[in-house]
């Protein structure tokens, strides 16, 4: 992929891929840049992660005195767009 300008800040933007799917992130703004395609690409794997999500039905456990402290459960994503953004 040839190197692209921000069109806003004129940063550099750096190119991210996810699965076949290639976003360009201004690493000053944080513009993103991405074709149709792409566009098209994320929307579906937005909806199919949705799709997919339920909500935790077991139920819960009775507290007693001897109970440890549970552990700290991994942060969940709001959507599967904001994995592209992290880190």
């Amino acid at each position: 992929m040839d190197e692209l300008t921000c069109p806003q800040c004129q940063g550099t933007m750096a190119v991210r891929t996810f699965g076949h799917v290639s976003v360009r992130r201004c690493a000053d703004c944080s513009g993103v840049f991405l074709s149709r395609a792409d566009l098209g690409a994320l929307i579906e794997a937005e909806t199919d992660w949705h799709a997919f999500q339920s909500p935790n039905t077991a139920t819960l456990p009775r507290i007693t005195s001897d109970m440890d402290t549970p552990p700290v459960a991994p942060e969940r994503t709001r959507a599967f767009v904001e994995t592209l953004f992290k880190g």
